[in-house]
This record gives C-alpha cells, sequence and structure tokens, in this order.
C-alpha cells in the first residue's frame, strides 16, 4: 500500500511539474505575440497601404502578432486615433506620417516605450520613431525602359498622386529609364494632390491622350481605366493590376512591404528596434521590390533589355540614382 502511495505521489507530482511547464511555455509564447495598429488615410485596398497590411495580416496568420487598424482616418482625427491606440498597449505602431508629420512624431514622444514605424519624407527621431517609404525607384527605372521602347508618338503621359520625394523618385527614375533607350521620349506629368482620387486621376489621364500620349504611367489609381477607355497602354505602380486590365499593362514595378514588416516585427520582439530608416528593406536587393512584363505587349527585346539591366542592379555594377525633386514636362 506504501509503494503504491509513493508511486501515486509521484505521478501527481511528475502530472504537476508538467502542467507548470506548460503553463509558463504558453505564458513565454503569448508573449511573444506582440499587439501591433496600423493607421491609415486610406483604405486598406489602396496599393501602397495594401502592400503593408497584406504583410501584416500574414504575419497575424502566422501567430506572430496581434494586427488591429483603422482605415480612412482623416488628418484631423489621426493623433486622436493613434492615441487611442497607445493607450492599449501595442508595442508596434505603424501608418502615414506624410500630411500629419508634427501631431504623429508628438505621439511618438509622449509614449517612449511604443515603437514607432511610420512613412515619412523627414528623418527618423530616437528614440523610437522610425521611417520609410516605398524605394522602388529600381523596379520604376526598369518599366521605364519597357515604355521608352514601346512608345509611338514619343510622349508618355504621368499621373502621380503629390510631388513629394516619395513620389518624385520613382517617376524621375521612371523617366531616365525610358530616355535611356529612346532619347526622343517627352512627358507630361500631373499631380492630383491626392493619395486615392481614381476619377480625378482618370480626369488627368485623359487630357494627357487627348494632348498624343500613347502610354500612361500609373502612379494612381483611375489612370489605367482611362488607358484602357481610351484604348492604349500603360505602366502600373506598386501593385499587379495586369489581371484587371487585361492587354493594356505593359509592365509594372511592384513594391513588397513583407521583407520591412518582418523586419520591424523581429527588431520589436528582440528588442532591437531603432529610430532609422526601414526604408532600405524596399530595394530589390532585399526582395522588397520588383518588375514584371507582358512580353506579349512589350516585345522580347524590351524586355530583354530590361531584365539584363536588371541583372546589373542586382549584382551591383548599375545604380539607379534617387532623385527626389519634382519632375517636370517636356512637352
Amino acid at each position: 500500500m506504501m509503494d503504491q502511495f509513493k508511486l501515486g505521489r509521484r505521478a501527481f507530482v511528475s502530472a504537476l511539474a508538467l502542467g507548470t511547464a506548460m503553463a509558463l511555455s504558453g505564458a513565454a509564447l503569448a508573449q511573444d505575440v506582440i499587439k501591433v495598429a496600423a493607421v491609415w488615410t486610406v483604405p486598406v485596398e489602396q496599393q501602397w497601404a495594401s502592400r503593408l497590411h497584406n504583410a501584416l495580416v500574414a504575419a497575424q496568420e502566422r501567430g506572430e502578432i496581434e494586427y488591429v487598424y483603422s482605415e480612412n482616418t482623416t488628418a484631423t482625427d489621426y493623433e486622436r486615433v493613434m492615441r487611442e491606440y497607445a493607450e492599449q498597449g501595442v508595442a508596434l505602431m505603424i501608418g502615414e506620417a506624410f500630411a500629419v508629420e508634427a501631431p504623429a512624431r508628438a505621439v511618438a514622444a509622449d509614449y517612449p516605450e511604443i515603437s514607432f514605424l511610420m512613412g515619412s519624407s523627414l528623418p527618423p527621431v530616437e528614440p523610437n520613431f522610425a521611417t520609410f517609404d516605398n524605394f522602388i525607384q529600381e523596379p520604376s527605372y526598369l518599366t521605364g525602359m519597357i515604355a521608352g521602347a514601346k512608345t509611338e508618338s514619343n510622349v508618355i503621359g504621368m499621373v502621380g498622386g503629390f510631388a513629394i520625394p516619395e513620389v518624385n523618385r520613382l517617376m524621375n527614375a521612371f523617366i531616365a529609364g525610358a530616355l535611356s533607350v529612346n532619347p526622343e521620349a517627352k512627358f507630361s506629368i500631373s499631380f492630383i494632390n491626392s493619395w486615392y482620387d481614381p476619377p480625378k486621376a482618370k480626369e488627368a489621364a485623359f487630357a494627357m491622350v487627348d494632348a498624343g500620349a500613347d502610354i500612361l504611367y500609373a502612379e494612381r489609381f483611375g489612370v489605367s481605366d482611362a488607358a484602357k477607355e481610351r484604348g492604349i497602354l500603360a505602366i502600373g505602380n506598386v501593385i499587379d493590376t495586369s489581371a484587371d486590365y487585361p492587354g493594356t499593362i505593359l509592365a509594372s514595378a511592384l513594391w513588397d512591404g513583407t521583407p520591412m514588416i518582418d523586419k520591424a516585427i523581429a527588431d520589436v520582439k528582440g528588442g532591437s528596434f531603432t529610430a532609422s530608416d526601414y526604408g532600405i528593406y524596399a530595394f530589390m536587393e532585399y526582395g522588397g521590390s520588383s518588375a514584371v512584363y507582358d512580353e506579349a505587349l512589350a516585345g522580347a527585346d524590351a524586355v530583354a533589355a530590361a531584365k539584363a539591366k536588371e541583372a546589373e542592379i542586382l549584382d551591383g555594377s548599375f545604380k539607379v540614382e534617387i532623385n527626389d525633386a519634382e519632375p517636370s514636362s517636356t512637352l
């Protein structure tokens, strides 16, 4: 009887120890799941925001984060929404500070324990305000090569959101790529002063077609619709919309926010997050950007030339200039 008691007691102690270990392991695992909040000024379907939103959703599906977000947040509400999330104990906050630099940085200063990763044209601020943007000038140059080789009128229309560095550098790289293969190319450039106004972008594009453009650079939604309606070609930006516009999209410069988002999450978890520029993770060498081509539309020779230049970019023998100056029409 005594031996049975000892065996039972040992089994109980072993089970208790195992249960405690499992509970501690579960607690550690729970601590590894950090809460991330994002504040978007546009719908999450918008091309720029979608690249980051999708990466965050993927991280949540992998069990790495708990993700909450607000979309269509106005500039006047942005600070309030940031502060509400900050009070909810988030570890990382992501968003767009382009139109709300001062209030976004003020919130970060008030919550030094939170890591902030914000799209911004201004430098990072210690200790916790890191910045980024979509440095996809490399694939933009490549798609410019495609457009320069394809245009017959030598007039390319370009519609952008705002004339800020993040947009300017993509347009300038595209222009440089087009001129590298076609020095006769001219450019009609317009900014709609909005991140999301497809009808306005479409009207601006129509005006360019009427002025002789036979290819449109679609930095904003709405431009490819104009190209499709007028039966001309377009260059995509940030996301691949070729399936939505069959026979219209020559090539696209794509942005993948996954490398940057995954790096930021890992840095927060590892305690190594710093007030630095995470925009470098959009470079092609990190897998943060790429170019896709429709060879049937662009032609085999043009695509081959672009891919050869892409190889030079990846091996470091060719550098695409980062030019943040506002581009001007050359018609």
